[in-house]
């Protein structure tokens, strides 16, 4: 566990550096509020949808160190090649556009595998504890990077210097991980063979095979995912409103990326103790994140960023461990792959929502968010009325 938190602490440099920029640098490249509503939307869901695949082909090939390894790498290497955007004149838009999207690409190429091997790692502590110290030590990873944008973008001027910086974390997480690799081992392959090796069968099937609780957890957290707007959206009013300047953007996401490690430790502890019932939280906090985010009061719209990140931390954590408890264990690749791919057909929905109404009608947003969030709660109350207290691995 904490092996794959030191490497996700690299790498979480990387990405999150990048993502809490990613508002201002489209809207410096020309994008509307609508565009980067749809690309950070488009963004989150292939980071989700693409996992079906992925954890599905993984269950079946047994290879999660291969498929985990790939996933960092396309990571490592997407995000310093936006230093070149700027640079690209009237192509620059749409190679930035790719790369976020190619970015999110190598979260799903590895998410499934690395969840698998997670959760086989945190049985002896508790799931719930085991992906909360994880998501816990990838968050210091999440704080430095965007201070360190923050401060190389201050200094310099300029966004695409803080971004060129980012290659040194993002080529240490390779190295790490490789070490890791070797240094451990296979031990789903060599311990549990029959959990590394399953038969081909069609996502369909395999979406029948899955409880009926699964989906119905699953739509409520598509529900919450469709209304938690992204940062990309939030930062980019913020900055075209004039409330923040560029610069400052990255601070309020490290301060982001602190509330979501937080929750990460307390909710992930939570959930060990008293179950799924702590995840009644969620739909609450996502519906108060455009009431709060969008307001011209400093003090408002940093309480709506700390929100967004609390809520953030359950979603990336806590929801995981309870995915876990529902799936059985041969499937918990293919499980994790359906469940994220609900939430990312919720996440372009999502993200267009927000692009669009965030400029047109602030209030619109908050009253559709609001009235998301009540479905989403009520498919999670009746998830939680139906799902054993705890179910053994």
């Amino acid at each position: 566990m904490v092996g794959f938190g030191v490497v996700s602490l690299a790498a979480d440099m990387v990405y999150e550096g990048a993502r809490s920029v990613t508002g201002p640098l489209l809207a410096s490249l020309g994008a509307s509020a609508l565009l980067v509503g749809v690309v950070t939307g488009a963004g989150e869901a292939l980071a989700l949808v693409l996992r079906l695949p992925f954890g599905a082909r993984v269950d079946r090939s047994g290879r999660y160190w291969p498929m985990t390894i790939a996933g960092y790498a396309l990571t490592a290497a997407c995000v310093p090649l936006l230093t070149l955007t700027p640079f690209l004149g009237a192509a620059g838009l749409a190679v930035g556009c790719l790369l976020v999207l190619a970015e999110r690409t190598g979260k799903a190429v590895r998410s499934p595998a690395k969840s698998t091997l997670l959760a086989h790692a945190a049985g002896p502590v508790g799931l719930g504890r085991g992906f909360g110290v994880h998501k816990a030590l990838d968050q210091i990873g999440a704080f430095a990077g965007p201070l360190a944008v923050a401060g190389v973008a201050a200094l310099a001027g300029a966004l695409w210097p803080a971004l060129a910086v980012l290659a040194v974390p993002g080529a240490a997480s390779i190295a790490l991980l490789l070490w890791l690799r070797r240094r451990t081992g296979d031990p789903l392959r060599d311990e549990t063979p029959a959990v590394g090796r399953q038969p081909r069968t069609s996502l369909l099937r395999a979406g029948r095979e899955l409880p009926r609780r699964f989906w119905m957890f699953a739509g409520s957290a598509g529900l919450a995912t469709a209304g938690l707007v992204t940062f990309g959206v939030i930062s980019y009013h913020l900055v075209t409103a004039h409330l923040v300047s560029t610069a400052a953007v990255p601070v309020l996401y490290a301060a982001a990326m602190a509330a979501e490690a937080l929750a990460a430790l307390v909710v992930g502890w939570g959930h060990d103790r008293w179950g799924g019932k702590v995840l009644i939280v969620l739909p609450v906090l996502v519906a108060a994140v455009p009431a709060l985010a969008f307001s011209s009061t400093w003090v408002v719209f940093v309480a709506g960023v700390l929100v967004w990140g609390f809520a953030t931390g359950l979603q990336d954590s806590t929801v995981k461990a309870l995915v876990a408890q529902l799936v059985p264990a041969g499937r918990r690749a293919t499980g994790y792959g359906l469940f994220a791919a609900v939430q990312g057909v919720a996440a372009v929905a999502g993200g267009a929502l927000a692009g669009a109404l965030s400029v047109r009608s602030v209030p619109a947003l908050v009253a559709v968010v609001a009235v998301l969030q009540l479905a989403a709660l009520g498919l999670l109350l009746r998830t939680l009325r139906t799902t054993p207290k705890y179910i053994a691995d």
